[in-house]
């Protein structure tokens, strides 16, 4: 079959691009004509309505992102800047919390070296005549102070540490017993002499152990031995007075 071209300048090539295009034109025609489904529609919604969520999400879950890693970034800088602050903070509540038991320590022996002064002040004082002291001993040992604990620097990074410190009470003292041997050569003023030394503010639960006859020189006198608790007085029975010094 022999074809013949009328149409100058025209090629079949070009033709057969003028046949893709009906063709294209068809084919979107065809589609515009099912788009009347409803099952259609609405997928096609879905789909949109879909990858619409998600570019939201994308979106604000980078923004969120962004917003954390300043915070940290912020947070390290800021950890990196304090950490040697903190550091010495620690160190001087470690040092401060040794002094204050250090000054507690020291109130606390400060408060008993006034003990046997006022011991022996209250014997004496109480002492009848006719009767006289061979020796006062002290029968129970001392509350032993308790030991220093450590205090260990924190790192840095790590946590505060509150050092555990032994509460020591500066007012209290270890309860003294003594024992008192003495002789009198009157039983009643052995009976006063315990009264006296029980009116004491300084002494309390004053008990005779036990009194036999010796000789002394010839003579019979009645020895005795007391036992007595020391006692902390009330503030008003204690008096302090100025101490002068002559200076030539």
């Amino acid at each position: 079959m022999i074809e013949i071209n009328l149409l100058p300048g025209q090629t079949p090539k070009a033709r057969g691009r003028g046949a893709a295009g009906v063709d294209v034109g068809a084919a979107a025609s065809a589609f515009a004509a099912r788009v009347k489904d409803p099952f259609l529609i609405g997928a096609v919604g879905s789909v949109l309505v879909a990858g619409l969520l998600v570019g939201a999400m994308w979106w604000y879950q980078r923004a969120q992102t962004a917003d954390v890693n300043e915070a940290l970034d912020k947070a390290k800088q800021d950890s990196t800047r304090f950490s040697e602050v903190i550091k010495q903070k620690h160190k001087a509540e470690s040092e401060r919390d040794s002094v204050v038991r250090q000054v507690e320590l020291i109130k606390s022996f400060d408060n008993k070296r006034f003990v046997w002064p006022h011991i022996m002040d209250e014997v004496s004082r109480a002492l009848p005549p006719y009767t006289w002291i061979t020796s006062i001993v002290q029968t129970n040992m001392s509350t032993a102070a308790p030991a220093q604990s450590q205090a260990v620097a924190p790192k840095p990074g790590d946590k505060a540490v509150t050092a555990h410190l032994p509460e020591v009470d500066s007012s209290s003292v270890p309860r003294v017993r003594l024992r008192l041997v003495g002789n009198t050569v009157d039983i009643q003023a052995l009976t006063r002499f315990m009264k006296l030394l029980e009116a004491s503010p300084f002494l309390e639960d004053v008990q005779l152990d036990k009194s036999s006859i010796i000789l002394i020189d010839g003579k019979e006198v009645t020895e005795f031995t007391l036992t007595a608790f020391y006692q902390v007085p009330d503030p008003s029975a204690i008096k302090t007075v100025p101490v002068s010094l002559a200076v030539r």
